[in-house]
């Protein structure tokens, strides 16, 4: 792979943002003309693209990327609608957006896969998050399948250059139980900037991770890489001289990897300026380097036929000081049609939309009776979770004030809040019935994974005046309950790639 991130103005990780707002790159016929003559001269073959807006049409740029040459992986989130880090869930808003990506671009066969989660985990506190990242890729994985989609897009994991690397990768690529490689990725990506001007195979750790790497079941490779630390000439004079190690003796491992990036932005890693309003392409000195450092390999490459993997998924690490996922079980499935099933078989439901007042109330609830709130709670540590944890905040909430309100005798106070609530006449329909009876009265069953096409419109592709996503329900502990409260990612799908 001789990649490049291909992204403008967008901050890729697993954090909140204030500014919601992007450029779907692949959605500007124009721009990609403009552009793929310049791909072409350093010798690129797969692109890499952050966010893209569902409901465009991208026929145009992954036409002349198909005539090119040129191959696309995409990441599903977009800003304010992906796993955050710190508050980490796996809900029905996250489910429609990641799988309406998929819907968009499965059709193109240049589209190798999609990354299920990038650098969700970057620090020692935030381990938890890979869980919910595993649940997503379990589900993309399956809706592929379940769709009849090609079986070739594969759905993985980029992960940043943190201590929990090791951890992070047996996690992603381990098959729990009897699940097969349901919940494994296909591929792994790695970001990695140790190697910072003139470095070596030894100073930048190189060798460790092939040495790593070496028995890993699926395919691995750079999904970020090209430091501009400590550049003579500073950040536009990137020497690039890790690319000959990459191709090179790296091959029998790392399948390559994606130079980021192509835009300049605010932070300095563009290897290309726009200019005359954005028409034309000016290149940066390391532009020329990568040139000319990729002119000079030539990297061993497998062909499908060829290809016949070995290697074994590796154990789950277990929970502990450094590690607090645990494998399985996982978060369950989102599930729309289970989530409005249980809305309507309720007999105090939430009316207000506003859900800057849930917070209040959700501590309300469950500060006054944990059993309130078990069927949204979700604890990645212990792996327990509400069989509604997956729903989205106004269906959470009505399901726990419909606890409450049952719990305290069906008093009509009990479903006020403020004008919030609101008494119905329960409902249940006979397609209901089994999803309903699965999660059970208390919550804490598990209903059926989802079959169906899902639907989701982008939150902030190029409209400045875009509305944040939700960002799930804050992790908060009742006692050693953790609940929600809202507060405003196998080796054979990946064969494709093996010969770009």
């Amino acid at each position: 792979m001789k990649g490049v991130a291909y992204q403008q103005n967008y901050s890729p990780n697993g954090s909140t943002s204030s500014n919601t707002t992007y450029t779907d790159p692949l959605a500007d016929g124009d721009a990609c003309k403009r552009d793929i003559p310049y791909l072409k001269q350093i010798y690129t073959n797969i692109i890499r693209v952050y966010a893209i807006d569902p409901t465009k049409n991208h026929d145009d740029c992954m036409a002349q990327l198909a005539s090119a040459d040129i191959y696309v992986i995409a990441d599903l989130g977009e800003p304010g609608t992906s796993i955050i880090s710190d508050d980490p869930e796996w809900d029905v808003t996250l489910y429609q957006r990641y799988t309406s990506v998929v819907d968009n671009l499965q059709k193109y066969k240049n589209v190798l896969g999609f990354f299920a989660g990038n650098e969700n985990v970057s620090s020692a506190n935030q381990t938890t998050a890979a869980a919910f990242v595993k649940a997503a890729v379990r589900d993309v994985k399956g809706y592929i399948s379940s769709q009849g989609y090609r079986s070739t897009l594969g759905v993985g994991y980029a992960t940043a250059d943190v201590p929990t690397r090791d951890e992070l990768a047996h996690y992603f690529a381990c098959e729990p139980g009897n699940t097969g490689n349901a919940t494994a990725i296909d591929f792994w990506g790695y970001n990695v900037y140790s190697w910072c001007g003139n470095s070596s195979y030894s100073a930048s750790s190189y060798g460790e991770r092939v040495d790593f790497f070496s028995d890993y079941p699926v395919p691995v490779f750079f999904a970020e890489y090209g430091c501009i630390e400590g550049i003579d000439g500073g950040a536009t004079h990137r020497p690039f001289t890790e690319v000959e190690v990459l191709f090179g003796n790296m091959t029998s491992v790392f399948s390559g990897g994606i130079v980021y990036e192509w835009f300049m932005g605010d932070n300095d890693y563009g290897l290309v300026e726009l200019t005359s309003n954005d028409a034309s392409v000016s290149p940066y000195p390391d532009f020329t380097s990568l040139q000319s450092q990729l002119a000079t390999v030539s990297p061993t490459i497998t062909q499908r036929s060829a290809y016949t993997p070995s290697n074994s998924a590796p154990s789950c690490p277990t929970v502990g000081t450094s590690w607090e996922a645990k494998a399985s079980p996982l978060p369950p499935s989102p599930n729309s049609q289970l989530c409005s099933c249980m809305a309507a078989s309720l007999q105090c439901n939430i009316k207000s939309t506003n859900e800057d007042d849930y917070a209040d109330v959700f501590d309300y609830i469950c500060g006054s009776n944990e059993d309130y709130c078990e069927g949204i709670s979700r604890n990645a540590t212990t792996g327990t979770y509400g069989g509604y944890s997956g729903c989205d905040p106004k269906d959470q909430l009505a399901w726990v004030a419909n606890q409450y309100y049952l719990g305290n005798g069906k008093s009509s106070s009990a479903c006020g809040f403020s004008g919030m609530a609101t008494i119905q006449t329960a409902a249940t329909a006979s397609t209901c019935s089994s999803l309903l009876a699965a999660v059970g009265t208390a919550g804490t069953g598990t209903a059926a994974s989802p079959t169906g096409k899902a639907t989701a419109s982008a939150t902030g592709s190029t409209s400045k005046g875009a509305a944040a996503g939700i960002n799930g329900p804050k992790a908060v502990e009742h006692g050693g309950l953790i609940m929600g409260l809202w507060s405003v990612v196998a080796a054979g799908s990946l064969l494709g790639m093996l010969a770009l």
